[in-house]
């Protein structure tokens, strides 16, 4: 079989056969061993950073590594700032990995790894996907990403497609047509697994409901979806199950630093303790107890060209109690910490909060495809959806009941049916926006 994509990477200048190596050296660490190798790595980049690295000097206020919970929480608004003000001594923007964070979060950056970081990404990304017989060099991917529109960037997407045998699916109009020809790519390729946005695959799934379509009844070859990017509700993973006829895996990561938790076979959401170390903070940034809610916050252990070291990546979490140094368990993501919702009475409640509760009343009949919710005012709401029909006033009271009940009374909406939902440029769904 030929490599192509391990050939792609090696020829862009990642060692990804020594990273590969270098991983399984890592899993091999048994679970006694462990704290020690979390505790050298993070030493040695701390120490790394604090020596080659003015941005991160500068940051931490002194030149010495003492205590790691006194290690100040790098904020995006931290990494506002030019890259070449951020990058480590020895590298430069020509020999390293930049790319740009989605801003999905509000504060996009521009970021930098290098080449042997970037490698061990990789060899990350290909341990876990071998999980469920995923081999990049070998297997077909239908893909529900967004893709830049200028002309450079596009051709730029495509030929990674290729060399990553990939067939991408653009998603910024997921209307009944375009999706009839989505569904016509799926009786005539043989794709081996599905890679892409939850939000896109979920109305694809819908789409697929509607007509009483089985997915592995057209394309029996799939083996997997992969959702990332967005959060994904069980109800929507239920009906994806039933529809695409396989299992889906539910993925988080960070285009900054690596995938962050991947479903295993067990169905735990497995974190990466090979190449990161996974924190939940109080708002104090002290670590809380396993089962105990807060702050993401992320250390990449081997990026050097560029300082992610208590890294506030703008979500809530929970790891789950029987988490262990070498194999935590990501419980719950609760949602991004900018995702607020702030109401009348003073009350805090997390977007996803609005969102749960109108989902369970908007979606019962199976009209409505998507929606999102936008706070204008303080105590005002807009409801944007796409459906066949007009929402019944017995649906509105419905929402406006349990919105009253879960959050407060007094509360203001407006509902506007709409044939498509905006996306962010890169074909992101925010389920929860605030305009305050």
């Amino acid at each position: 079989m030929f490599n192509l994509f391990h050939l792609s990477l090696k020829l862009s200048g990642f060692p990804i056969a020594k990273a590969q190596a270098d991983f399984e050296k890592i899993l091999e660490i048994s679970e006694t061993d462990y704290p020690d190798y979390l505790e050298n790595k993070k030493r040695e980049i701390v120490e790394f950073h604090l020596k080659n690295n003015t941005f991160y000097q500068n940051l931490v206020g002194k030149d010495r590594f003492e205590n790691w919970n006194d290690l100040p929480v790098l904020t995006k608004k931290d990494l506002q700032k030019p890259l070449k003000d951020r990058i480590s001594k020895g590298y430069s923007e020509k020999t390293v990995f930049v790319n740009k964070t989605s801003g999905s979060s509000g504060d996009p950056f521009v970021f930098a790894k290098d080449k042997e970081a970037h490698a061990i990404t990789w060899a990350s990304i290909i341990h876990r996907f071998g999980w469920y017989g995923v081999d990049f060099n070998s297997s077909y991917q239908a893909r529900f990403y967004g893709i830049p529109l200028d002309f450079i960037g596009y051709r730029k997407e495509r030929l990674k497609d290729f060399l990553s045998k990939r067939y991408r699916f653009p998603i910024f109009d997921l209307s009944d047509k375009v999706l009839d020809g989505v569904l016509e790519h799926f009786k005539t390729k043989k794709f081996d697994y599905i890679n892409g946005y939850t939000s896109s695959i979920v109305l694809f799934g819908k789409y697929l409901q509607e007509r009483n379509i089985i997915l592995t009844d057209v394309c029996p070859t799939l083996k997997v979806c992969m959702v990332t990017s967005e959060m994904l509700f069980e109800e929507d993973k239920i009906l994806l199950e039933k529809h695409l006829g396989i299992p889906v895996v539910n993925e988080y990561g960070a285009s900054e630093l690596d995938l962050i938790a991947f479903q295993n076979p067990n169905d735990e959401w497995q974190v990466n303790s090979e190449t990161l170390f996974v924190e939940i903070l109080d708002e104090n940034n002290q670590p809380v107890q396993y089962g105990k809610e807060g702050k993401v916050v992320i250390t990449s252990l081997y990026n050097k060209a560029h300082p992610f070291i208590r890294y506030e990546i703008g979500d809530v979490g929970i790891l789950d109690e029987k988490s262990t140094l070498k194999k935590p368990i990501l419980k719950k993501l609760i949602g991004r910490t900018s995702d607020v919702a702030l109401l009348p009475s003073g009350k805090k409640s997390p977007g996803l909060t609005f969102y749960y509760v109108t989902k369970s009343i908007i979606e019962d009949d199976g009209n409505v495809k998507e929606f999102i919710v936008r706070q204008t005012k303080l105590d005002s709401f807009d409801i944007d959806y796409v459906s066949s029909v007009e929402l019944s006033l017995e649906q509105i009271q419905e929402i406006e009941k349990a919105i009253a009940k879960y959050l407060e009374p007094g509360l203001h909406f407006t509902y506007n049916r709409k044939e498509v939902l905006e996306r962010t440029k890169r074909g992101k769904l925010k389920q929860f926006q605030s305009n305050l």
